[in-house]
């Protein structure tokens, strides 16, 4: 007896079964990388996301002047990311 298959698309299959979890995961988190100055386009020339990983943003900054006062917004840099990409899960930024 032939088995009946409902059709899904593939949006639906990725994001609504627990095996592509991971891959969904990922992709969220290289958009906020390839996204950052969207986000923040007044760091364009100062800061630049190179790695996303561990709920951990890593961002390249220019010099240790910019670090630390990037440092000292970074809760509103968290709220305004957690904002413009609502499905990821970041923590802390960490300013290299």
């Amino acid at each position: 007896m032939p088995r009946s298959f409902k059709s899904r698309s593939i949006a639906d299959v990725l994001f609504n079964e627990k095996e592509f979890s991971k891959i969904v995961k990922t992709a969220n988190q290289e958009e906020v990388i390839l996204k950052f100055h969207d986000v923040f386009p007044e760091l364009k020339k100062i800061a630049q996301a190179v790695k996303f990983t561990k709920s951990v943003l890593f961002l390249r900054v220019e010099n240790s002047v910019w670090r630390n006062e990037l440092n000292l917004k970074q809760e509103a840099m968290i709220k305004k990311i957690k904002k413009h990409f609502n499905k990821v899960n970041i923590k802390k930024i960490k300013f290299i």
